[in-house]
């Protein structure tokens, strides 16, 4: 019988060690298709024991329909032997002992082995990548259903407008008024039309990255559960999970933009302790946080209580404390004070991080405005102008003073009693 491991220029020993412990799945069969040798991967890939494809024919490890044609492929290649990949621009399926198939990629190579002319199969099983594409392809198609759907409305909205206006032509009595309103609806559906086009643009920008990045650590997790390296696998599951987190962020900020436009953020006043809050706050977000970041707190009095909307109070301030922690560098400090100024409560939160350009500094509070020195860092440029205008909604003000490349602070001043 041939020995496949002959034709290594190294030891037997040596060659069989690299053979068994490869990750891929690697079987190697002779002119006609018998299996001479499969490496353990390939066996628990297949479903087999030890030695139990050895043997075998190479056609029973694939899908009854494939067979037939796969007969003659295999005289092409022994022909006309060169290493290449299997089915390109076409999805290949493999056949397990128990009859169920799964998606393979294969590369084929080949030699001789003591003058006997063998092919060798490197096998991969890309069924959790597959199962990822399918799912970011799920993602992509939902997100232009929402584009469509958006873009049907603005039409819509724009048909009732364009009615609106014939009629109010016809009351020549009220015609400056009703030019007045048409003017003003036209703007808001200008502004409409914008929204959508920023929406999708940079939707299908910021999903794509982070969505790219758990394609990626999936099929980087596969491979090394294979291996057994929890050490890296430990570190692509905690890329995953910031990923989610941020695709969570993103939903969120479009959310918000969404209510507060539509005037469906109704105020709920309760009495709030902020220490407790500010502790609460630091603690969700921790998550958030690069290494070695920490939050520093100073309130001047632990008993401090301000008469406000808990929820929105909170979301003021995991925005800015997020900013604070992505526009700052590993193991810098972010400081969260509050101090008493008359009958209003003053709140700060200052970084150490790369500061707002002078240029820029007038349009932070605008939607959609990032600054130019953001670089890389992911956002939407929604987060400051929700918080602007949920502090507006507690019948507050917000400013910040910064230094370029030295640091950030953001003041938010909210009455203490409504």
């Amino acid at each position: 019988m041939i020995n496949p491991f002959e034709l290594s220029s190294v030891s037997n020993d040596a060659f069989r060690e690299i053979f068994q412990s490869m990750t891929e799945g690697i079987i190697v069969v002779d002119r006609e298709g018998k299996v001479l040798v499969a490496n353990p991967i390939a066996e628990q890939m297949f479903g087999y024991e030890k030695n139990e494809i050895s043997g075998m024919q190479l056609e029973n490890l694939l899908p009854a329909r494939y067979r037939s044609k796969h007969f003659s492929f295999r005289d092409q290649f022994n022909n006309r032997p060169a290493p290449r990949r299997m089915g390109m621009g076409r999805d290949l399926a493999a056949l397990k002992k128990d009859g169920t198939e799964f998606p393979v990629e294969i590369s084929l190579s080949y030699s001789q082995a003591n003058g006997s002319f063998i092919a060798i199969a490197f096998i991969t099983d890309i069924s959790l990548r597959k199962h990822a594409e399918e799912a970011l392809k799920q993602g992509e198609e939902q997100l232009m259903v929402y584009a469509t759907e958006l873009e049907k409305k603005v039409e819509a909205r724009t048909k009732d407008l364009n009615d609106s206006i014939s009629s109010l032509e016809k009351e020549v009595i009220e015609r400056k008024k009703a030019e007045e309103e048409a003017r003003k609806a036209l703007e808001k559906e200008r502004e409409l039309n914008e929204l959508k086009s920023k929406f999708v643009s940079i939707a299908s920008h910021e999903f794509r990255t982070p969505l790219s990045t758990i394609l990626s650590s999936i099929s980087l997790v596969e491979q090394y559960n294979v291996k057994g390296e929890t050490e890296k696998i430990t570190k692509h599951t905690q890329r995953v999970r910031s990923s989610v987190n941020h695709l969570t962020g993103i939903l969120n900020d479009f959310l918000s933009l969404g209510k507060l436009e539509e005037g469906k953020v109704d105020l709920k006043l309760e009495s709030i302790q902020l220490s407790g809050l500010f502790d609460d706050v630091k603690e969700e977000i921790k998550v958030l946080l690069k290494a070695d970041q920490h939050i520093d707190i100073a309130i001047q009095s632990n008993a401090m209580t301000v008469e406000s909307d808990s929820r929105i109070l909170r979301n003021i301030l995991f925005n800015l404390l997020s900013n604070a922690s992505k526009y700052s560098e590993q193991g810098k400090a972010i400081r969260l004070n509050a101090t008493l100024k008359g009958q209003s409560v003053e709140i700060s939160i200052t970084d150490e991080g790369i500061g707002i350009p002078q240029e820029d500094q007038k349009h932070m509070f605008d939607r959609f405005f990032r600054a130019s020195n953001a670089g890389n860092v992911p956002g939407t440029g929604l987060g400051l102008n929700i918080v602007k205008r949920y502090v507006e909604l507690l019948n507050g003000n917000i400013w910040f003073s910064t230094e370029h490349k030295k640091g950030t602070t953001f003041f938010v001043s909210i009455p203490k009693l409504p």
